[in-house]
């Protein structure tokens, strides 16, 4: 067994195919592939699900990877104590919807540059199921969704709640509805709508708002920050979680505002998610540590 074997399973896991490991590692696809595979008959056990769509890292190979993690965390501490600070580098991989970048994520990474400098982050805009894939595969260290109330997380990760709120509209701010305290969802359906598009969990809760009986103009786009440009232009009402808007520069300057959703009790929560199995390494920590910090004091 040689620590390149370990290092290339790793690599694969972490960019999710064998043609973007080989690309990041500078190897070529068989050379990297027949490495694994030697890893594979050393240990007699199949590391990786080869399909024609990529590889992915198989479950006997989930259950040893953070055996090989802590292997090769042992060598960096090993390397690094010898003087080669560069195998010393840690990075830290966050998947996050969009409602959790510019409120609590965006501030986490300012300060953990400045409170780690030796750390660098990967930080990924996806959708929820596919943070929950990439943490199972370990392709993630740290996931950010929104949970709305009853909602059920895999029963691999384990969650820490960040902000709690409740779903609002988000309109311009000279729009006739807001002059209203509160806007009901019959006004929604008269007036065009931004949605999220399906797979977003604000895509789930405006179908359970509206029912079979939607908008008659709905737009669809990718994302909270997108959602609320598309208010500012005018091009229609969204929904979104009260704390993905509060203090957004286009709040901030006046282009839109928010209003609550008249008879709607509904809350949503910003949830820090990982794998239960996954041993955090201390740039994980840390930055775990900033995000719930920054959550309990946002002036901090």
């Amino acid at each position: 067994m040689r620590i390149e074997q370990l290092e290339y399973l790793a690599a694969v896991t972490q960019y999710g195919s064998l043609r973007r490991a080989s690309e990041h590692l500078h190897l070529s696809q068989p050379a990297l592939s027949e490495a694994v595979a030697k890893l594979e008959r050393e240990l007699g056990v199949t590391l990786l699900d080869r399909r024609r769509s990529g590889a992915r890292i198989s479950p006997q190979g989930l259950d040893l990877l953070p055996h090989m993690v802590e292997v090769l965390e042992a060598i960096a501490r090993l390397r690094a104590a010898a003087g080669d600070q560069t195998t010393a580098h840690r990075t830290v991989r966050i998947g996050t919807v969009n409602a959790g970048t510019a409120t609590l994520l965006l501030p986490a990474l300012r300060q953990m540059k400045t409170e780690s400098p030796g750390t660098s982050v990967e930080v990924r805009s996806l959708q929820q199921e596919e943070i929950y894939v990439g943490l199972g595969e370990g392709a993630l260290d740290l996931g950010l969704v929104n949970l709305l109330g009853g909602d059920d997380l895999p029963p691999d990760l384990d969650s820490v709640p960040l902000l709690q709120g409740r779903p609002v509209v988000v309109l311009p701010a000279g729009h006739r509805l807001a002059e209203q305290s509160a806007i009901h969802p019959d006004e929604l359906r008269a007036t065009p709508f931004v949605g999220m598009r399906a797979g977003y969990l604000m895509h789930r809760f405006a179908q359970r708002l509206f029912g079979a009986d939607l908008p008659r103009e709905w737009h669809s786009t990718d994302g909270a920050e997108m959602g609320k440009m598309m208010v500012a232009e005018g091009l229609g009402l969204t929904v979104l979680p009260d704390y993905s808007v509060e203090d957004d520069p286009l709040m901030r300057s006046g282009l839109v505002t928010t209003r609550p959703i008249a008879g709607d009790t509904t809350t949503v929560a910003m949830t820090l998610v990982r794998h239960r199995r996954a041993r955090p390494t201390r740039a994980v920590r840390d930055l775990i540590g900033t995000l719930r910090g920054l959550a309990a004091d946002p002036a901090a």
